[in-house]
C-alpha cells in the first residue's frame, strides 16, 4: 500500500509539473504579440475569430461569444482589420458557430463580402492551421479571449504562421472556472499536438481571400 500511494504521489507531481512547465511554454511564446489597446494593435488584412456558441444550454447568451463579437467590431471599425474569416464547430446540422457569428457582425455593420467562413474548426489547431492552408494566410490577427488566444499564437508560432491576438473582453472567474481548469490541460495537449506534428481533422478545397 506504501508503494503504491508514493507512486500516486509521484505521478499526480509530475502531472502537476507538466501543467505548470506547459502553461509557462505557451505564456512566454506570445509574450509581446497579444494586444488589449484596439489602437495598437498593428494592421492585418485578416482576423481569425475563433468561434464558440452563442447560447449556452440553460438559454442565455455565452459571453465569450458576446465578447469576441464585439471585439471583432472594434477592430474592423478601426481599421486594424479589412477581413473577418469566422472558424467555428459545424458538425452538426442544427449546430452553426461561423454562421451566427456572421449573422451577429453583418448586424453590426460589417459587410458580407468580408466575412469568410471556416466550418472545419473543430479545434483551436484545427483552426488555425486552416487559416493558412485553405484560407492562404500567412499572417494573421486572432480574436478571442486572452488565455485561449495565447495558446493560439502558440500553435500559429509553431506552424509558420506570423500571428498577433487581440483580447475580447474576459467573463469572471465564477463563470469562466470550468473553462480556465480546462483550459490547462488543453495548453499540454497543444505542445503535444506540436511534438507529434498533429494536423486538422480536414483540409479541403482551397478559398481565396481577396
Amino acid at each position: 500500500m506504501n508503494k503504491f500511494l508514493k507512486r500516486i504521489s509521484i505521478l499526480i507531481f509530475l502531472l502537476i509539473v507538466v501543467v505548470f512547465f506547459s502553461n509557462y511554454i505557451i505564456k512566454y511564446s506570445a509574450k509581446g504579440k497579444i494586444y488589449n489597446d484596439a489602437n495598437k494593435i498593428p494592421k492585418n488584412e485578416t482576423a481569425l475569430v475563433l468561434g464558440t456558441g452563442k447560447f449556452l444550454k440553460n438559454g442565455y447568451i455565452n459571453l465569450y461569444y458576446k465578447y469576441r463579437i464585439e471585439a471583432t467590431i472594434k477592430l474592423y471599425k478601426a481599421g486594424k482589420i479589412k477581413n473577418v474569416l469566422i472558424s467555428g464547430d459545424n458538425s452538426r446540422k442544427t449546430y452553426d458557430e461561423p454562421s451566427m457569428m456572421k449573422d451577429d457582425l453583418i448586424k453590426a455593420g460589417i459587410p458580407a463580402n468580408r466575412i469568410y467562413l471556416d466550418y472545419a474548426g473543430f479545434r483551436t489547431l484545427d483552426s488555425v492551421v486552416r487559416s493558412k492552408a485553405i484560407f492562404g494566410q500567412n499572417r494573421i490577427t486572432i480574436i478571442s479571449q486572452k488565455f485561449h488566444n495565447e495558446r493560439a499564437v502558440f500553435i500559429a508560432n509553431n506552424k509558420n504562421i506570423e500571428a498577433i491576438a487581440f483580447n475580447a473582453k474576459d467573463v469572471s472567474s465564477r463563470y469562466g472556472l470550468k473553462t480556465r481548469v480546462r483550459e490547462y490541460f488543453a495548453r499540454v495537449k497543444a505542445i503535444l499536438d506540436i511534438i507529434i506534428g498533429e494536423e486538422p481533422k480536414f483540409y479541403g478545397k482551397k478559398i481565396v481571400i481577396s
